[in-house]
């Protein structure tokens, strides 16, 4: 049975700030890419991560620089808490040039080795074998980093979840998975396609040890992750998270399909429950910051952010000539 995560201890003032800055830099970000989408500037499919930054920034906190992850089609989080540039994404986005990738991957397909984001993944589930390869490719090598995969609730019904869950469970591999659980896949709620009540349960029948978190809570997340990464690191093998979150969005773009698959109520009663007003609350309740420095947060964030969508829109379009530019066959 899957232990229950508790934020009863009091956090360190520089890890709440991290925390803090990296959601916000989230948020933002993708505030602003649905805006663009919306308004037709952006081509392509936007799945948003706005209500989930608590569970990228507490992971994404508790690693080092050549630690990699694989992400999911709502990859946005991920990448940004990870470290890859505000320029390199918008312009990836935009399909231009200066893109993470050339402007080849758009949203779904982000990718920047040099952070350790080996990228977004359009294909439910898998990034998980990926990141069981490298963290293989890790322990090959004789390095100590740790790999972690992202996947949501639907995806631990794919092949590929259980296989790699498997493996790294066999190999005793530094391998972390992080379920985010936000209710639904796609459209579909999860008791729609699961019996289990807790995803983290399914980790038992590999012998793994797993963890749920409120994905809502950001030091909650990053104190599961900082011990899951330590242990990964250490040489006892794979441990899964589960963080029970919630995406405000509906499953692409701002607006979606408007299926109506949720209740407004639903939304509100998730929303009340911001992981940014939350660690916001803390942060001033424990003298950690003010609010004037909080939201000199925000502001840096939105500068930085005009700034990146600039250069993206002044950014070229691939040249033609360069179509098979880093295309390969095996």
């Amino acid at each position: 049975m899957a232990q229950r995560a508790s934020t009863a201890s009091k956090e360190s003032p520089q890890v709440i700030m991290d925390l803090h800055e990296r959601m916000v830099r989230i948020r933002l970000f993708e505030t602003e890419a649905g805006k663009l989408m919306e308004a037709g500037r952006l081509p392509g499919f936007l799945h948003l991560y706005v209500g989930q930054e608590a569970v990228a920034a507490g992971v994404m906190a508790a690693l080092r620089d050549d630690d990699q992850i694989t992400s999911t089609h709502r990859g946005h989080g991920h990448a940004v808490a990870k470290g890859v540039g505000f320029r390199e994404m918008y312009s990836e986005l935009y399909g231009r040039v200066t893109g993470a990738c050339l402007g080849r991957g758009g949203s779904m397909h982000i990718n920047d080795p040099t952070r350790g984001m080996l990228g977004a993944n359009g294909i439910v589930g898998a990034g998980v074998p990926i990141a069981v390869g490298a963290a293989f490719a890790a322990r090959y090598k004789g390095e100590d980093s740790v790999a972690v995969t992202f996947f949501g609730d639907g995806a631990t019904n794919i092949g590929a979840f259980h296989e790699g869950a498997n493996m790294a469970a066999i190999l005793g591999l530094p391998v972390v998975f992080v379920c985010e659980n936000n209710g639904y896949a796609e459209f579909t709620p999860q008791s729609g396609h699961m019996l289990l009540t807790d995803v983290a349960d399914r980790a038992a029948s590999y012998g793994m040890p797993s963890v749920i978190v409120d994905g809502m809570d950001a030091v909650a997340v990053h104190r599961a992750a900082t011990e899951a990464v330590e242990r990964a690191r250490a040489g006892a093998g794979p441990m899964m998270i589960e963080a029970k979150t919630y995406r405000y969005y509906d499953h692409q773009g701002v607006k979606g399909l408007r299926h109506p698959y949720r209740s407004d109520d639903e939304v509100a009663e998730w929303r009340s429950r911001d992981p940014i007003d939350l660690i916001e609350a803390r942060a001033v309740a424990e003298d950690t910051a003010t609010r004037a420095e909080l939201d000199d947060v925000w502001r840096r964030t939105r500068e930085e952010i005009a700034e990146a969508i600039a250069h993206a829109e002044a950014s070229p379009l691939p040249d033609p000539a360069d179509l098979l530019l880093n295309v390969y066959s095996g």
